[in-house]
């Protein structure tokens, strides 16, 4: 089994990885499917379903469909220019994507949210379509946005594509055992297995660059996050705290008022930052989705302004360790909430934060698989309840705590010895069999739980 570093982490923007990224993602290689087709096409429509439909105005799915359409995708977005297109695409009822005619598309008429008919593959499904100059569907591809911005057709979910396309990997563990059995065999970390995978697929001077990239997008979404005020989009009118805490713990440093616990109010400050940032609609990268992209990066951070001896050259170890956990996650269960609810966003999350901090700290692959095991453990059966559909309440919150267990996590299992009695792999599976059983109203339909709890107003 491999999965990319930058599979794990994608470049996007806010709010919702599988509900904003990946509907622009699907955009994108519908306009790439008529490119390659030899018919002529006069226009546009589309469908959301499930999730994609119930929380799709919150998530800005509509708008992020729109101008996937338009040709726009996550990695290069501008705002700036969306909103030009969004303001010709309203009053022409019309695009022009690169290399393909205008076409007729009428967003509120010819995008529809359909709450009634939900798709079989996975909660996130969606349908694209394109017609001839009578209006007749000539190409139709159905979508799934399967958590963390990665989109699969129809078929290709039928087929259980996996991303093993490409050269052998030297260390291709499809669970945490086999990871542990060929770290002891090999004498290597993860993380040093895990670059040994990625080169072996690339070139490891551009490997290199692009780890860099990463933590360079992660921690300037940590930075506009801590100097950013005011009310978040969306009609709650939640306001932004980040930059009060922070402000606030800065004035404090140095007045011996701080009690031990407030380390802890560091580490939130540094997830809230992003997850504002994300609620906005800024650039975030997923950590492995938009709506737990917090924890992991504030956790890195941590390490690198709070743990003593911390040094910036472990940054891609980390990076690596915390992938090497999300992929397991994703292979073997689920880091989609509309699939299996909170713990397989924000849980997974705290698993791989956990994870990377350990590696960095010195921690054996015992410890590691312990520390992410922890974290995870303790997400089991959280449910995801987003208020009004927006990634806000209790998203952003929910991301400091998160990062706060994941820093409990490594430091119990860096206490031990990676000896324990629940295995990683025990944890994950058990995860998959609770957002199976888990009512849909809890999994990203804001049907249930604080989504109707909680006044909208």
């Amino acid at each position: 089994m491999f999965l990319s570093v930058f599979d794990m982490f994608k470049v996007g923007i806010g709010p919702s990885s599988s509900h904003t990224m990946g509907p622009m993602v699907a955009a994108a290689r519908f306009l790439d499917l008529m490119r390659a087709s030899p018919f002529e096409f006069a226009g546009l429509r589309g469908s959301l379903h499930g999730s994609l439909a119930f929380t799709g105005v919150g998530h800005a799915t509509d708008r992020a469909t729109i101008l996937g359409l338009a040709g726009f995708v996550p990695d290069t977005y501008d705002n700036d220019k969306a909103e030009a297109a969004l303001a010709a695409i309203a009053e022409t009822h019309s695009v022009t994507p690169e290399g393909l005619p205008t076409l007729q598309f009428d967003p509120k008429a010819d995008l529809i949210f359909d709450y009634d008919h939900n798709l079989p593959g996975h909660a996130n499904g969606m349908i694209l379509m394109a017609t001839d100059a009578q209006g007749d569907v000539i190409l139709r591809q159905v979508y799934y946005s399967v958590g963390g911005g990665f989109v699969l057709t129809e078929e290709e979910l039928a087929d259980g594509k996996a991303t093993n396309d490409g050269p052998a990997v030297p260390f291709p563990f499809h669970s945490a055992a086999e990871m542990l059995e060929m770290a002891n065999a090999s004498g290597k970390s993860i993380a040093q297995m895990k670059r040994e995978n990625e080169i072996a697929r690339g070139c490891a001077d551009s490997f290199a660059k692009g780890t860099a990239r990463l933590w360079e997008v992660m921690n300037n979404c940590i930075e506009r996050g801590l100097k950013t005020d005011g009310i978040l989009p969306g009609g709650l009118k939640v306001r932004r705290r980040a930059k009060g805490i922070h402000d606030a713990l800065l004035a404090e440093r140095g007045m011996n008022l701080n009690a031990p616990h407030t380390i802890n109010d560091w580490m939130s400050v540094y997830a809230m930052a992003i997850n504002e940032e994300n609620a906005a609609g800024g650039q975030v990268v997923t950590a492995p989705t938009n709506g737990a992209a917090g924890t992991m990066p504030a956790v890195l951070r941590y390490y690198l302004d709070h743990v003593p001896g911390a040094s910036e050259s472990h940054i891609e170890d980390f990076l690596l360790t915390a992938a090497a956990i999300g992929g397991l996650v994703k292979y073997n269960a689920s880091i989609s909430g509309a699939e299996a609810g909170c713990q397989a966003e924000v849980g997974s999350a705290s698993a791989m934060a956990a994870a990377g901090l350990c590696a960095v700290m010195g921690g054996t692959p015992e410890q590691v698989e312990n520390a992410a095991e922890i974290a995870l453990e303790h997400h089991l059966g959280m449910t995801c309840d987003p208020v009004a559909g927006l990634v806000q309440v209790p998203c952003i919150e929910r991301n400091g705590l998160a990062a706060i267990k994941a820093v409990s996590a490594a430091s119990l299992a860096l206490r031990g010895d990676g000896k324990h009695f629940v295995p990683l792999d025990s944890v994950i599976e058990t995860m998959r069999q609770t957002g199976h059983d888990m009512h849909e109203k809890y999994k990203e339909t804001s049907l249930g739980g604080l989504a109707v709890n909680v006044p909208n107003c």
